[in-house]
């Protein structure tokens, strides 16, 4: 047989309605001392009067909670009635009031409610006090001190109702904040999830590519160039190794607890195109690089995505274009620069199989068959978009594709010296 602890749904019912049998017992022994005090200023047996005075009030208190106005005016008209029945009307006697003002006060919506019918119950129960009887200066100072209990009770009541909303207010801003919190939490993790993806994208598609074209080509010329074959799995190795190595140095970063000092390298840039574009040229793409205007230095963001559209459009026309050369455009304009990658090739449709002998001079790229479709132009597309650039892909009416994106420039104020504080020559700095 299962017991329920102490906090259980049962007792927490019970609890409200002890605690009101606590309050009206306390009450009802109000009244009767109040009924002691006789108008004779002796003391005695509460009268019988006082029992019904205590008993008629207090049977009112309960309905305080639904109708708190309506208890107020009837445990005030019957401590009205008080000196009618031949009893010293006390603070004690009218304890049922004091509580009911209480009451109200506290649940009343407005100052000037509550306020409104505190006074008017002081003032009733003071003002009884000089109608029934002789009028002395005791009975002055007593209907001062009636009339400053209710006032007292009210008074009490509404600070606890401040003191409530107060810590409700309170309550419910640190709620926010914590959802605010969250939900901030979790937009940057997806940020990070987004920005982990691209960039390990942008590795293992350049890195595999690149490595997946140098083994074709390995495989093409096995038998008529052996030498040449025997160069490309070289140049594979090398491929290979760089990737193992990239891919261990990001996951590294990903598996550390806390920041790092620094950097383990230098974010790639437009200073390292060259190295990029040669990697290209050994997986057999004949890249091209077509320059317009004065090159200046781009901000290391700008640099970076400079860098991976470039890389990931040529990984493209490596994997899809089914040709072996690309272009490279860069015009320099005074708050932007445009750079564009096009092909001449007619997509891996157009090319399903490997070339046949017999085999060219210089080694090209082949497409792989039936590739389903990937996220480089979607990451190449939010990179640009991240740092207040621009891009678009797609196919040129002449034959092959395009791709070309718009990066902002700093101020050309700026331009006259590099991150590294050395000045531009306009080779130096982010500039290809």
């Amino acid at each position: 047989m299962t017991h329920t602890g102490g906090g259980g749904p049962r007792a927490r019912a019970r609890g409200p309605w002890r605690r009101e049998a606590a309050v009206t017992a306390a009450a009802f022994g109000l009244c009767l001392l109040g009924g002691v005090v006789q108008v004779d200023d002796t003391l005695a047996a509460p009268p019988s009067a006082a029992y019904l005075v205590a008993v008629v009030s207090c049977a009112l208190l309960p309905i305080r909670h639904r109708a708190p106005l309506a208890a107020l005016a009837a445990t005030t008209a019957v401590g009205v009635l008080v000196p009618t029945l031949g009893l010293l009307l006390t603070p004690l006697i009218v304890a049922p009031a004091v509580i009911a003002a209480y009451s109200y006060a506290l649940a009343a919506r407005s100052e000037r409610h509550a306020a409104g019918a505190v006074l008017l119950t002081s003032a009733a129960l003071a003002v009884c006090i000089p109608l029934f009887g002789d009028f002395s200066w005791k009975d002055a100072s007593r209907m001062g001190v009636v009339a400053v209990f209710p006032l007292a009770a009210g008074v009490l009541g509404r600070s606890v109702r401040n003191r409530r909303a107060y810590l409700a207010a309170v309550e419910e801003r640190a709620r926010r904040a914590e959802e605010s919190r969250d939900s901030e939490a979790r937009r940057r993790v997806a940020e990070e999830r987004v920005r982990i993806a691209r960039e390990l994208h942008d590795l293992v598609a350049h890195q595999i590519t690149l490595a997946n074209a140098q083994a074709m080509v390995a495989a093409h010329l096995f038998d008529a160039r052996p030498e040449q074959a025997r160069k490309s799995l070289g140049e594979l190795v090398e491929t290979t190794g760089h990737a193992l190595d990239e891919l261990r140095a990001t996951v590294g970063l990903l598996r550390q607890s806390g920041d790092t000092a620094a950097p383990a390298e230098p974010a790639p840039g437009l200073s390292r195109l060259p190295a990029l574009l040669e990697s290209f040229r050994r997986a057999g793409l004949d890249v091209s690089v077509h320059r317009e205007g004065t090159a200046r230095p781009l901000p290391p963001g700008v640099d970076l995505t400079a860098y991976r559209i470039v890389q990931e459009a040529l990984t493209n026309v490596t994997k899809h274009a089914g040709t072996g050369s690309a272009r490279v455009g860069f015009v320099w304009n005074h708050d932007h620069v445009t750079i564009t990658v096009a092909d001449d090739g007619g997509g891996t449709a157009a090319r399903t199989t490997p070339p046949a002998a017999p085999v060219p001079d210089r080694p090209t790229a082949s497409p792989v068959p039936h590739r389903p479709p990937g996220y480089g132009l979607i990451g190449m597309r939010e990179r640009a978009t991240a740092v207040g650039g621009q891009l678009s892909a797609g196919r040129r009416p002449e034959g092959g594709f395009l791709v070309s994106t718009h990066l902002p420039l700093p101020p050309a104020r700026d331009t006259t010296r590099t991150a590294d504080g050395t000045t531009d020559d306009g080779a130096a700095g982010g500039a290809p």
